[in-house]
């Protein structure tokens, strides 16, 4: 039987000492595969079948759960999943072709007694996945009445060869130290600790001269001289592992770091002999295309950049490696950036996205090169080399907050606005009371508010989305201020007054004119209403807001806040211009102080008022401020002052003479001298009532001007007068009561004449209009005698 690893050997520890390993061999060339599942616990595992008794899966459960998640596992025969129900944990293994379940229960080499086992848990399981048949095991099936007698090998041992060598000999391995040692050798090299690689292979090397390692041994001397740029060690131990280890197959990586050795040394001749063994020996090794980028370094150091970068970029182009790939981009990058900044960040980029660890290599050429971005103010460049070396510094490190700091301002001139925020945020984060709080700080208030290509409408649409994205940060708040400037600037005022409240919530000491934004904001919307007449909207802003337009705004909000009856505000629009050096003006605002004064009932101030402005006035008639003689009289008459009403009404008389708007103060003063028992005022005022009635065929005042005229005319016995007056009635509609009355009074008159006959008619027809009333009693009486 021949037998051979074809595929991997996978082991899995987990918390619970679970092994997973899978094995790949062929026999009889056919190829199977073996997955063994151990466990320092016994745990079941049960083949799952169909109708047909073919195995569909085998489920294996644990008690335990894994501290960390098993990565989904596959090979040409079967695929393990893994699952967590109810606090257990399950392997499924599913056959792609057929697949058979085994206990392992003895240890061949150990065991003297051994038969085949029935057993439901196991803690170890073997699982085979072939094609067709079973490999290796005789598998017939055993009658139910069949004994499982045990195999006894006390006497005579299974044969067992450890591991064969490359010519099928037993390998006889004496445990000596150099294994651990050597191990130790690999971890100190992935650590970097390579003094401490070095000495201890010396050890070795004193301890274990004959050592299996030693080829392994002078392979890492040499790679560790080459990180410690010790170029003639490394060529000195070059020398002795090319001579003794000619078919190792390290030797490509050897060749590459020779070669590298000698170009370091300035010996580019025999570098050219180890490139050209490496390029011709060794083509498709990843080791060629690393000595493409030594190679090209060599070139560069004599001047043949040209060359160099050719090779970098064939190094870049043909490798699959990330390590190779990086360092490519790195060395083009750096030939680049004298030259051409845009496609030397092209290169710095891709090392960003596949390995950006690679920075911390050489970490003052990087930051140099870095700085030569910011220079050429290629800033998402330079922070994304700052991000990638943060990312490989501890934070008390003494460049740690200026290279946060940068990479917070670099990205803060870029679009990638979030990103800069984040990263500001982050320094604020780590450095609350930070050497460059002030300067970040800076840099996040102006962080998305350059805005110049864009007009108002689009300008007002990034505020709007700002102030809903970080309303619960200062970029919001900026945001709002920003606005509302906007705004301002546009003469968008109402806009900027709906958004006072937010506005006002702003630190007034960071936005310190916010109180006079939305002042001169109200200020807009107030001319605008004036110039619109838009009176309710005027008195709406005069009650909010305290502010003082200019004087050539005083006759629009004078007779706004007269149409709406704010008469505090018109007062004080007319108060501050009475003394106005302009004498017309000073008439104007007198006239409508009085105006003002009469409407609210400060009377006093009225006439005070009234008489300057009179004093003022030149031509009464033609003055358009006249109407004062009659918020004069009308102020003595609410102060019922009659002496003075009667002084006033001769005034209004001379200015207006038969006006019906007097008509009402006519009467008034009639009525003072009737109360007066004075028939010469009753007279004087009566008839001009009458006049006014008579021409204007209106009689708001009749009866009463008539019956208080006839009186009077009575009263000085000049009947004549008294008839003519109460015959005047006869065209004018009066109710029962008061026409009996007019002819009671007009019968009395006629008998006053000695006019008895009609008299007697008059009497009668005062019955005849209301017989009930007191009137037709009296005429009855009169009628009689």
């Amino acid at each position: 039987m021949f037998k051979w690893i074809l595929l991997l050997l996978l082991s899995i520890r987990t918390l619970f000492a679970l092994e997973i390993s899978i094995n790949s061999a062929q026999e009889n060339h056919q190829k199977f595969s073996t997955l063994h599942i151990q466990d320092k616990e016994k745990f079941v595992c049960q083949e799952i079948k169909n109708d047909f008794l073919v195995t569909t899966k085998i489920v294996c459960a644990f008690s335990k759960q894994p501290e960390k998640t098993i990565q989904k596992l596959q090979n040409d025969f079967f695929k393990i999943d893994t699952l967590v129900k109810k606090g257990t944990f399950f392997l499924s293994i599913t056959p792609f072709h057929k697949i058979k379940l085994m206990p392992v229960v003895f240890d061949l080499t150990k065991d003297e007694t051994i038969y085949q086992p029935e057993v439901a848990i196991s803690k170890h399981w073997m699982i085979i996945g072939y094609s067709d048949e079973l490999p290796l095991i005789n598998n017939k099936p055993r009658p139910e009445i069949a004994i499982n007698f045990p195999y006894y090998s006390d006497k005579e041992k299974f044969p067992y060869v450890g591991g064969l060598d490359i010519e099928g000999n037993p390998v006889y391995i004496k445990k000596v130290d150099d294994v651990k040692d050597y191990l130790k050798i690999k971890k100190f090299f992935k650590e970097e600790k390579y003094e401490y690689c070095l000495e201890l292979i010396d050890e070795i090397f004193q301890s274990y001269p004959n050592t299996l390692f030693k080829a392994e041994m002078t392979y890492y001397k040499i790679k560790v001289y080459a990180r410690l740029k010790d170029f003639d060690n490394v060529i000195s131990s070059a020398k002795i592992y090319l001579r003794e280890y000619s078919s190792d197959e390290n030797i490509p990586e050897v060749l590459s770091l020779t070669a590298n050795a000698y170009s370091k040394i300035g010996l580019n001749t025999d570098a050219d002999y180890f490139f050209d063994r490496l390029f011709s020996e060794h083509e498709n090794s990843v080791y060629s295309q690393w000595g493409y980028i030594y190679l090209g370094e060599m070139l560069e150091g004599s001047g043949g950049t040209t060359k160099a970068v050719k090779l970098y970029k064939r190094a870049l182009n043909e490798t699959r490696d990330i390590d190779v790939a990086a360092t490519a981009a790195y060395h083009l990058a750096l030939a680049k950036i004298n030259y051409s900044l845009d496609e030397s960040s092209k290169y710095i980029m891709q090392i960003v996205k596949a390995k950006p660890s690679y920075f911390k290599n050489d970490m003052k050429k990087s930051m140099d090169m870095m700085n030569m971005y910011v220079d050429g103010m290629k800033y998402e460049t330079a922070s994304a080399i700052a991000k990638a070396i943060l990312d490989e510094l501890d934070k008390d490190n003494d460049e740690y907050e200026i290279l946060l700091k940068n990479r917070a301002l670099w990205l803060a001139k870029t679009p990638k606005k979030k990103e800069a925020l984040a990263a500001i945020n982050n320094y604020f984060e780590v450095y609350k009371d930070g050497t460059f709080v002030d300067e970040v700080q800076t840099a996040k208030d102006g962080l998305f508010f350059d805005t110049s290509d864009l007009n108002t409408t689009a300008k007002i649409a990034e505020y709007n989305k700002l102030i809903e994205e970080y309303k619960d940060d200062s970029i919001g708040e900026r945001a709002i201020y920003e606005k509302a400037k906007l705004l301002l600037e546009n003469k968008m005022y109402s806009d900027v007054l709906y958004s006072k409240n937010q506005l006002l919530t702003l630190d007034e000491e960071i936005y310190k004119d916010i109180n006079s934004i939305v002042t001169d904001s109200a200020i807009g919307v107030m001319k605008s209403a004036l110039k619109s007449k838009e009176c309710q909207e005027v008195l709406n802003i005069s009650n909010d807001y305290n502010i003082t337009l200019s004087d050539k705004w005083d006759d629009g909000i004078y007779e706004c806040s007269m149409m709406g009856g704010d008469y505090q505000l018109s007062r004080k629009i007319a108060g501050k211009n009475l003394k106005s050096k302009d004498l017309d003006e000073r008439k104007k605002w007198l006239y409508r102080y009085i105006k003002i004064d009469f409407a609210t009932g400060n009377y006093s101030d009225v006439i005070d008022a009234s008489n300057d402005l009179i004093s003022l006035i030149d031509n009464v008639k033609s003055s358009k401020y006249k109407d004062v003689y009659r918020y004069l009289f009308d102020t003595y008459q609410r102060l019922e002052k009659s002496q003075e009403m009667i002084s006033a009404i001769v005034d209004v008389q001379k200015v207006y003479g038969l006006d019906y708007k007097d008509l009402d103060r006519y009467a008034s003063v009639m009525s003072i001298g009737s109360d007066k028992k004075d028939d010469n005022i009753v007279i004087e005022y009566g008839g001009e009532v009458m006049k006014i009635q008579t021409s204007s065929s209106s009689h708001p005042q009749s009866p009463f001007v008539e019956f208080t005229l006839y009186q009077s005319f009575t009263n000085i016995q000049n009947y004549n007068k008294a008839l003519e007056v109460i015959k005047s009635l006869d065209t004018v509609e009066l109710s029962k009561s008061d026409r009996s009355r007019q002819k009671y009074l007009l019968g009395t008159v006629y008998s006053k004449l000695w006019r008895d006959e009609e008299a007697t008619k008059a009497y009668q027809e005062s019955i005849d209009a209301d017989s009930t009333s007191a009137w037709a009693k009296l005429a009855q009486g009169a009628k009689e005698i």
